[in-house]
């Protein structure tokens, strides 16, 4: 089962941009893997709170992203 984790700063996507890397990652793997992989292809959104992740060894927030 073809999995993709898309991890994004929370609050920054509307419901419509999540179901957009839903519907875009699961195109991406059926041109890939062919159309029998889209009925078992997992996407997951998850929001990261502010502050709760860094590249690094820098901490990343909102701030930070946005200069």
């Amino acid at each position: 089962m073809p999995f993709a984790n898309f991890k994004v700063p929370a609050g920054t996507l509307s419901a419509d941009q999540k179901e957009t890397i839903v519907h875009r990652a699961t195109d991406l793997y059926a041109e890939i893997y062919g159309d029998q992989v889209r009925p078992n292809t997992m996407v997951l959104v998850e929001e990261v709170a502010d502050g709760g992740w860094g590249i690094g060894d820098t901490v990343l927030t909102l701030a930070k992203l946005s200069h």
